[in-house]
């Protein structure tokens, strides 16, 4: 096989990988009704079953590149996605809600690795001029995920079982395996450098222990319990920064936030994709179960939202040259934030096609708001802190998608408790989610400004 065929092939093999990963992140959404009827759980019982998946990709992302350098890319990535098959496995098999979590932390260690060691595979092989096409290459597969998972998952749940939605996953992961060996360069880089296991320890108990206080019941016999997992959080988080400090190769390099867009853009993201995070598992729930739809009918209705993010992301480039970062931020993360907000108008009885169109504009903007807010907490970095603030960047990213299903679902339960009825619930839950979302725009407008002007060029706009 000549070096373009063998290039060509792996390519196809980390797209693969992405798709796999991106895919099992939304394909869950539709199928949770089902799923928790098939469990003897209520829906909103079901929020860790993304939650978990999310969390052990957002802890493990940050090992991958070690792993790669310590053991060779070829076995790591034949690793990740021999645990991700092992874990779609045993979500299939799940008899309970526990055991379907416990696989789906099993799934999620895989699917950490997935795309860090896939994109690193890339890099170490394919040469300069072809390295930005062969991204975009597989960036795509990460764009098709999202697009299909909720179509895909509401159609096996309807016409076959839920457990088909991970069962799929091994034939895909069991070609994968066989290519990768035949395929993928090993690309053993030697000795690793020391893994900072204290400083990743850390700061993945500050978001676990984060995500378990807000999702604590809200009784007041619970708030002792809530109020300990926050202190906990804090504590791992404060106890980060002496150790970043002694230690040479830390986790994440404290100077990292110096950079002022850095830090910026970092919170920014977090508060702006909680909303982002809730739609995905709220709006299937609110189709399902208060508007009476079918789960592949409810996973139709998101189609518009995730091909409105594909044609939308060509509009980033010239819409923040002509009117800069600050500008365009202010105004898309209202239309983001105002877009959520506008689904708790979504109701027995109310117009299909304004419903879609809600979607999509939902879909347009959140698209476009990812790439921009990528954009500003990244291209500020030095080539020396570029990798480890993208490693933080993904920990972030992962992070906020758990927080959104954690606090939308908590809002529809606190909210269904106070009122006694669930339809108003979810309008009241998106509504708040829609406000956090705008939130995150007083954040942005501290952006500095000048310093995104000596930047790259918006040209180089992150993906999601």
């Amino acid at each position: 096989m000549t070096s373009q065929s063998s290039h060509k092939a792996m390519l196809w093999i980390v797209a693969a990988g992405f798709f796999m990963q991106t895919l099992d992140t939304t394909i869950v959404n539709t199928a949770l009704p089902a799923m928790a009827r098939s469990l003897n759980e209520t829906p909103l019982d079901m929020k860790p079953v993304v939650v978990a998946y999310t969390l052990t990709m957002a802890m493990l992302t940050p090992a991958s590149g070690w792993l790669a350098d310590r053991f060779g890319t070829r076995r790591v990535y034949f690793a990740a996605i021999l645990v991700f098959v092992l874990g779609s496995l045993f979500c299939a098999g799940a008899q309970s809600l526990d055991q379907l979590v416990i696989a789906r932390v099993i799934q999620g260690i895989g699917g950490s690795m997935l795309l860090p060691i896939g994109r690193l595979a890339v890099l170490r092989s394919v040469s300069g001029e072809q390295y930005i096409a062969a991204l975009a290459f597989v960036s795509v597969a990460g764009q098709v995920g999202p697009i299909f998972g909720p179509v895909l998952g509401g159609w096996i749940v309807q016409t076959v079982a839920w457990h088909w939605i991970f069962l799929i996953n091994v034939p895909v992961g069991a070609i994968g395996l066989l290519a990768v060996l035949r395929y993928l360069p090993d690309n053993t880089v030697g000795r690793a450098p020391p893994f900072d296991f204290i400083g990743c320890g850390l700061l993945s108990l500050c978001m676990v222990a984060f995500s378990l206080a807000l999702d604590t019941p809200h009784e007041a016999s619970h708030a002792a319990w809530s109020g300990s997992l926050f202190a906990l959080s804090l504590l791992s988080a404060l106890l980060y920064i002496p150790h970043a400090r002694r230690r040479r190769e830390p986790l994440f390099r404290l100077a990292l936030f110096r950079e002022p867009n850095f830090s910026i853009g970092l919170a920014g993201n977090l508060v702006c994709r909680i909303g982002s995070g809730a739609v995905p598992f709220l709006m299937p729930l609110l189709m399902q179960l208060q508007l009476g739809y079918t789960p592949l009918h409810s996973g139709l209705m998101l189609l518009p939202a995730a091909l409105a993010g594909v044609v939308a992301k060509r509009w980033i480039v010239p819409l923040v040259k002509r009117y800069g970062y600050d500008n365009f931020l202010l105004v898309n993360t209202v239309l983001v934030g105002g877009s959520i907000a506008s689904f708790a108008a979504i109701s027995p009885g109310w117009p299909l096609a304004l419903s879609i169109a809600q979607l999509a504009l939902f879909g347009a903007t959140n698209s476009m708001q990812f790439a921009a807010m990528n954009s500003v907490t990244l291209k500020g970095l030095s080539v020396e802190d570029a990798g480890s603030g993208n490693s933080l960047f993904s920990m972030v990213q992962m992070l906020a998608i758990g927080l959104g299903v954690t606090i939308g679902g908590g809002l529809v339960s606190l909210f269904t408790a106070q009122l006694g009825v669930a339809g108003t619930a979810y309008r009241l839950a998106f509504f708040s989610v829609g406000t956090i979302t705008l939130l995150s725009a007083v954040v942005f407008r501290r952006l500095d400004v000048g310093q995104l002007d000596k930047g790259r060029s918006v040209a180089g706009v992150a993906s999601r």
